[in-house]
C-alpha cells in the first residue's frame, strides 16, 4: 500500500468526511461554508475536514475572490479501490487452493 492509499484511507475512515465527497460528488462544487450549512459542525470545522481531504487528493481547491471551492476528484478512490480488489483476489486464491486441498484429502479418507 502506498503512502497516497494511506492518506485516503484515513480521509474516508471519518463519516463526516466521507459526507462531504458524497455531497461534492453529487452536488459538484461548493465553498466551506456552503458545505458546514449541511453539517453540525462550523465552517473551521468543515474546513480542516477539507484540508484532510485535500492532502489526500480527494478534493482540490479553487480561488475566487474570497471564496475557496473544493472540488471532488475520485481518481484516488479509484485507486485504493483497484488495491482493494487485488487483495481480495489474492485471498479468494488462497481459500480456493484450501478448499481444493481439504476436498482432495476428504476424498483419500473415503
Amino acid at each position: 500500500m502506498t503512502l497516497k492509499e494511506q492518506d485516503v484511507f484515513g480521509a474516508v475512515a471519518d463519516p463526516t468526511r466521507r459526507q462531504l465527497l458524497e455531497t461534492l460528488s453529487i452536488e459538484g462544487d461548493k465553498t466551506a461554508t456552503e458545505l458546514a450549512k449541511r453539517f453540525p459542525i462550523t465552517r473551521q470545522g468543515v474546513a480542516k475536514h477539507l484540508r484532510i481531504l485535500e492532502d489526500a487528493g480527494l478534493v482540490s481547491t479553487q480561488h475566487e475572490g474570497r471564496e475557496t471551492i473544493y472540488t471532488f476528484h475520485p481518481e484516488p478512490l479509484a485507486e485504493t479501490v483497484s488495491w482493494v480488489e487485488s487483495i481480495n483476489a489474492a485471498w479468494d486464491e488462497r481459500l480456493q487452493a484450501l478448499r481444493d486441498y481439504l476436498l482432495a484429502e476428504s476424498d483419500n479418507e473415503a
